[in-house]
């Protein structure tokens, strides 16, 4: 079945660019010029990947991405201008997948969207278990985690993180490790992108965010220990 791709960007030309290379590759491709028609249309359609500009008028990129995360896990391409690694964390911790700096070739961004897509269909393709460990449970099949029994959301990347740690039990995995595992080796951006994820997947995981201990200078990795009610 193709793949559907909602381009969220406001240089008609770009848009118009982008989705000429796309439905050459067989997807088929929602376009919104404004984050308010993005929005609209990743509501009422089945989308399969996002593209999403940051400087967006009517609704920001960033709060597009954000409300995107909020209800769905669908992989996020984000364009932006802006190269500065603070941009950058900014937009992960909302919930980004990639990141494409604009100037950028259409070739190129349809090579991360194609990975970006072969990713997810990996994950919940013919590898697919259950792993259970100190009642985190990870259901590969439906790409999904609970603790206790009971569900709880993850952004992707916070999701690739956890099942990195508990697939690596008990080993100490470096920052540059995880950077490259979770961000791929073509990820440039600044290491602490590691540290921030971290932060945010122990107050998800609530007291069972003591399973992931800091190694100081060495990394992290995941331990089924006993946890106090505070983390």
């Amino acid at each position: 079945m193709n793949k559907n791709v909602l381009i969220i960007e406001d240089q008609r030309h770009l848009l118009e660019v982008m989705d000429d290379y796309f439905v050459l590759e067989k997807y088929n491709v929602f376009k919104a010029i404004d984050g308010k028609q993005g929005l609209e249309i990743f509501d009422t359609a089945q989308v399969d990947l996002v593209i999403l500009d940051i400087m967006l008028p009517k609704i920001n990129g960033w709060t597009v991405c954000e409300y995107i995360r909020a209800k769905s896990n669908v992989p996020i391409i984000m364009l932006t201008a802006l190269s500065e690694d603070e941009d950058k964390i900014k937009g992960f911790d909302l919930g980004a997948d990639e990141y494409v700096v604009k100037p950028f070739s259409p070739k190129v961004l349809l090579a991360r969207a194609r990975n970006l897509l072969k990713r997810v269909d990996m994950k919940l393709g013919p590898m697919k278990k259950i792993m259970d460990k100190g009642n985190i449970v990870i259901d590969q099949s439906a790409y999904r985690v609970m603790i206790d029994d009971k569900e709880i959301e993850l952004a992707n990347k916070e999701y690739e993180l956890l099942s990195l740690l508990m697939t690596n039990e008990n080993q100490v995995l470096s920052r540059e490790q995880i950077l490259d595992k979770v961000w791929g080796t073509d990820y440039f951006g600044n290491i602490r992108v590691v540290d921030t994820h971290i932060k945010k997947l122990r107050k998800k995981l609530n007291e069972k965010g003591c399973f992931i201990k800091t190694i100081v200078r060495a990394g992290y990795k995941f331990e089924v220990v006993k946890c106090s009610k505070k983390v």
